[in-house]
Parts: C-alpha cells; sequence; structure tokens
C-alpha cells in the first residue's frame, strides 16, 4: 500500500469520527460498502450501509459523541487499526468514556467492509498492588 492509500483510509476514518461530533451524516454510503458489518464494543451488529445509517441517526436522537480522538493508525494490507479516547453523553444523563481499537477491512474500491471495536476501561488498576495475590475490582464490565 502507498501513502496516498493510507492517507485516504486515514481521512475516510476521520471523516467517519466528525460524522459522529457533528451529528450529521455527510456520506455514509461512501464510507461503508452496502454489505459493509460494524460491531460495537459491546455486542450490538449492524449488516448494511443502510442499517449502518439507520442507527447513526437513530442514536444521535437519544445521546451526542462529545470527542472521539485518534491516537493512531497501523495498516496492513487490506487492514487498518485505529486506537483512539471516545467520550459520550446520553439524554437521560449517562456519560461513558473509555479507550478503544477498530479494525477495519477495507473493500478493493476503498471503502470499509467491516469495522469491529474493542473497548478497554479507563479505570485501571494493579491487582497486584497489596502483595504476590490478585485482588480484582467487583465490578462488571457493560461491554464484556
Amino acid at each position: 500500500m502507498d501513502e496516498q492509500e493510507r492517507a485516504r483510509r486515514e481521512e475516510t476514518v476521520r471523516r467517519w469520527f466528525r460524522m459522529w461530533l457533528e451529528r450529521r451524516d455527510t456520506g455514509i454510503g461512501a464510507i461503508f460498502a452496502p454489505e459493509a458489518v460494524y460491531v460495537e464494543s459491546w455486542g450490538p451488529e449492524y449488516r448494511g450501509a443502510e442499517q449502518i445509517a439507520h442507527w447513526f441517526r437513530e442514536w444521535n436522537s437519544r445521546g451526542r459523541v462529545t470527542r472521539w480522538q485518534i491516537r493512531s493508525f497501523l495498516h496492513s494490507g487490506d487492514r487498518t487499526a485505529v486506537e483512539w479516547y471516545f467520550q459520550d453523553r446520553m439524554d437521560s444523563g449517562a456519560e461513558e468514556a473509555f479507550d478503544g481499537v477498530s479494525l477495519i477491512e477495507w473493500t478493493r474500491e476503498g471503502r470499509i467492509a467491516r469495522l469491529q471495536e474493542f473497548g478497554c476501561r479507563l479505570d485501571r488498576y494493579d491487582p497486584y498492588r497489596n502483595g504476590p495475590e490478585p485482588e480484582f475490582q467487583g465490578e462488571t464490565v457493560p461491554w464484556l
């Protein structure tokens, strides 16, 4: 993959993230292949660009992404990994923030064929800080 292709892929991802921050669809059909699959970090799976667009509109009717910051890109063949930080606020008042990675598979035409997210909590801790036996926090993780 040449530098121009890397730059095009990175701009496509940035465009997708901006759509969420602006709450405005500026071309989901141009970003995702018609048969694309999108898997959120906590389980929901959307099939097809039309369903991805529906999810985008519906989600933004009840919440707002307040920050989605890209930290790095890794490219290999027809795949890209994107490391990021995410924050949102729902109309109900609920807020969440977490680190994440998106693994993206591209079509030959340069659209996203598959995107799967992985999330990581921000409240990390050392389970061995008090000795050789681990002490785990008893909280459950909603997306695991």
